[in-house]
């Protein structure tokens, strides 16, 4: 198997750096797309065979030196009694949890039919991958936002006041989707995902008083939880320039950094003990292919060449992105070591 991903997650020398996308397998796939009139999410979710193939056409069609696992963080919700829908822009909660009897009413996590079908992907994939599968959870942040919000949102005021308000519900709902995404990540682990991404997507909404007194404690419970398994971690949000010191220290082998700043930058503040990655802007694929080569190297002149940088774009990609458009940034950043050797 080609683990120079794996390599780059400990900070080892590699070849070429190595490289994968958030939402590789999905939206942008004309073969998922495709599948998506057939099935619902949740039915492609449960079948094995259907989920693997989602997650490995990539590898393949892009080139790229890593597997993320096809599943959506909000899944172990329902083995919980949450009640919600998948939909374009995210999901929607059928109960958003407001009040202390709310939280009180979730169940511990599961493992479920839904999360069983999940275990068994992810052996399936492992039975064929030429590459290595990373596995994910929703951080508890990013969690409990769409519980109490009901969904995506821009200002999280219902979750803010929340934390202000009744900071003893915002702990017990916060320990719940600790315990939720420990456990979910350990029965990953055992079932055979070789890394983790912790996706706190929405946490750079917040403070740093505020992430540091209500939400890096629990983050900092699930990286060591995790440390036993000796699997590399991978911490990301977005929006998180302001937080990237305090995000390093509540844990994660690589630390996942959006477009919204220089990536040499991010790394001096995350610390060079610290993989990165990251960080091109996820419209950038959707330019001309002369943009997405200029762009895509920048990236890769700011990580200087140093062991543990991750290309990866900024966020998820977007469902209009060209397929051959990801493939052009593999192939740049494949060549550029090569590249940069022969102008030595």
């Amino acid at each position: 198997m080609q683990d120079r991903f794996l390599r780059a997650c400990r900070k080892e020398p590699v070849d070429r750096t190595p490289v994968w996308f958030m939402r590789q397998a999905g939206r942008s796939q004309p073969e998922y797309r495709a599948l998506r009139e057939r099935f619902t999410l949740f039915e492609i979710v449960r079948n094995p065979a259907l989920a693997a193939e989602v997650t490995l056409r990539p590898v393949e069609e892009l080139g790229v030196d890593a597997a993320v696992l096809f599943a959506d963080i909000t899944l172990p919700l329902l083995s919980m009694g949450v009640g919600f829908e998948l939909q374009d822009g995210g999901p929607r909660i059928h109960a958003p949890l407001r009040t202390g009897e709310d939280v009180a009413g979730l169940q511990p996590f599961a493992v479920d039919e839904t999360i069983a079908a999940v275990l068994d992907t992810i052996r399936t994939i492992r039975k064929s991958s030429p590459v290595p599968l990373i596995g994910f959870a929703g951080a508890p942040f990013t969690m409990a936002s769409y519980l109490v919000e009901g969904g995506p949102s821009r200002d999280y005021l219902h979750t803010k006041t929340m934390m202000y308000r009744e900071p003893q519900v915002w702990e017990s709902l916060m320990d719940a989707l600790t315990e939720m995404s420990v456990r979910y990540l350990l029965a990953q682990a055992e079932a055979g995902v070789q890394a983790v991404q912790l996706f706190d997507s929405w946490v750079g909404c917040l403070s740093p008083v505020d992430y540091g007194r209500y939400v890096a404690p629990h983050t900092r419970r699930i990286f060591e939880a995790l440390r036993p398994t000796g699997i590399p971690t991978i911490h990301f949000g977005t929006g998180t320039a302001g937080l990237l010191r305090a995000l390093a220290a509540a844990g994660g082998d690589v630390i996942g950094v959006d477009w919204r700043i220089h990536l040499d930058d991010a790394w001096e503040a995350i610390g060079h003990d610290r993989g990165i990655q990251g960080n091109l802007e996820p419209a950038v694929p959707l330019a001309f292919p002369e943009m997405i080569r200029e762009r895509t190297v920048e990236v890769l002149r700011r990580a200087g060449g140093r062991p543990g940088h991750i290309f990866n774009l900024g966020h998820g990609v977007l469902p209009d992105t060209p397929r051959a458009h990801l493939r052009e940034v593999v192939d740049t950043v494949h060549a550029f070591a090569r590249d940069l050797e022969r102008a030595r």
